[in-house]
């Protein structure tokens, strides 16, 4: 086991681009070569391993197995179970040290490939995802990448390239509630995600394609408004303010640039973004990442703009020298001078930019932490 997990730490530096964040693979890839190992054993009674499969890119890094065995089952017959233990490499992934398993049963020769959700995989019960209700929630890519693997083995082995392949992943339901599933409308699991097979840290991939599921989610259940917001805090005050449904939440996070993007080629009829003080003030000056790690919001840049719409140089002097935006907000407060509405007005103009000819109708609102609207500007009907 000491030489398999040796194996496994040195394939995965094989995808590793920078010295000082490792890269991973996604569950997807992980899916693949448990499947590609059992689909092996059950037709030989040997379990390859390492065991490789070629990425979306056409790398083909080898990946060891945590466990595998052959099971005798009545009355279906025999059934061949691999696992791979999921490394994430530094990415903060809520799949990272979980054990994805792969059970393939035969099927007739001319069955094909068929996909099934384990113990921890989740099923889609509502429409606009990538695959309709009822199905497993494994997606495209995966299965392409699962298919393209069995279909290489069973060349090797001369048989039939069908099989029945149940993906499972330990304590998935459990870790499934810490991601949007649920409101996606996936029920019992985590995903089996992964357009490329490799997990670049921090690039949250997995957050932006849950953005954009939730806004097909949407569309396809005939919402005609929809909100993005930053955190809970402000999640919890738009909804009440307008009282959606929870399908018209989306949780852009630090996200709303790729929320845009989405829906400039998605568009929906109406979508109010809401924030926190701080978020908002760097949609404001035209950010559209609005993690701390792309910078902070710029307090000089802040007291220029409210000279410039009407504030005191006093004014304008002390927000440039406050420490923080909730500070630069009560200085602004105590002076009567409207900066919430000024930094929404702002932002709205960055957003609408970035949504320029879709059609949607667009406002932004700014929330304190208890729920308080704190600035507000609609799009001019």
């Amino acid at each position: 086991m000491t030489m398999c997990k040796a194996l496994f730490r040195v394939t995965i530096g094989a995808v590793t681009s920078s010295p000082s964040l490792r890269r991973g693979w996604t569950t997807g890839a992980c899916a693949t070569a448990a499947a590609r190992a059992a689909f092996s054993a059950l037709h030989t009674g040997h379990f390859p391993d390492p065991v490789e499969i070629a990425l979306p890119g056409g790398a083909r890094p080898l990946f060891a197995l945590a466990d595998h065995r052959i099971m005798t089952e009545a009355p279906d017959g025999i059934a061949a179970m691999a696992g791979v233990i999921k490394d994430a490499g530094d990415d903060p992934d809520v799949t990272h040290g979980a054990m994805i398993r792969a059970t393939v049963r035969s099927l007739p020769d001319k069955a094909g490939l068929v996909f099934r959700a384990g113990a921890g995989v989740g099923t889609i019960t509502r429409p606009g995802l990538p695959l309709p209700p009822g199905e497993p929630a494994i997606n495209p890519v995966p299965r392409q990448m699962m298919a393209q693997a069995i279909t290489e083995e069973a060349a090797r082995l001369g048989c039939a390239p069908s099989a029945s392949i149940e993906i499972s992943i330990d304590h998935g339901s459990t870790l499934a509630e810490r991601t949007l599933n649920g409101r996606l409308g996936i029920v019992g699991g985590l995903s089996v995600l992964g357009t490329t097979g490799i997990v670049v840290p921090f690039s949250c991939s997995a957050w932006i394609d849950s953005i954009h599921r939730g806004i097909d989610v949407a569309r396809a259940s005939g919402l005609r408004h929809i909100a993005g917001s930053t955190g809970h805090a402000s999640e919890q005050a738009v909804k009440k303010l307008y009282a959606l449904p929870d399908t018209a939440l989306i949780e852009m996070g630090d996200f709303v640039g790729g929320m845009l993007k989405y829906l400039r080629r998605h568009p929906l009829p109406r979508l109010s973004i809401a924030g926190g003080i701080a978020k908002i003030t760097k949609l404001a000056q035209g950010r559209l990442d609005l993690h701390s790690r792309r910078g902070h919001v710029d307090m000089e840049a802040l007291g220029s703009l409210v000279s410039t719409m009407g504030g005191s140089p006093a004014l304008a002097a002390q927000l440039a020298a406050a420490n923080t935006t909730p500070e630069a907000f009560a200085i602004a407060a105590r002076e009567g001078f409207p900066l919430g509405d000024t930094m929404a007005c702002r932002a709205w103009e960055t957003a609408a930019r970035q949504l320029q000819g879709t059609g949607i109708m667009l406002d932004v609102l700014i929330f304190s932490r208890n729920g308080q609207l704190m600035g507000r500007h609609e799009q001019e009907s």
